[in-house]
């Protein structure tokens, strides 16, 4: 199966801070065991595809052929 990237650099960047701060608050107790689910949008963050995205159709990374720009 080939896996076309479909996450952004900006979406990376949000989906590993609020991975990390859900497995930070569930290290501290504050939310419990279930901010665990933070290590899936930093695994789809260091992949760069998104399974939900394909699903959707949703593309936030720039496309390989961009449009041509008209003259």
């Amino acid at each position: 199966m080939n896996f076309v990237k479909n996450v952004g650099s900006t979406d990376k960047i949000a989906r590993i801070v609020i991975g990390a701060l859900l497995i930070l608050l569930a290290l501290t107790g504050t939310i419990g065991w279930w901010g665990w689910i933070g290590v899936v949008p930093i695994a789809t963050a260091l992949m760069g595809w998104c399974p939900a995205y394909s699903l959707l159709g949703i593309k936030t990374c720039p496309t390989e052929n961009p449009p041509s720009a008209f003259l």
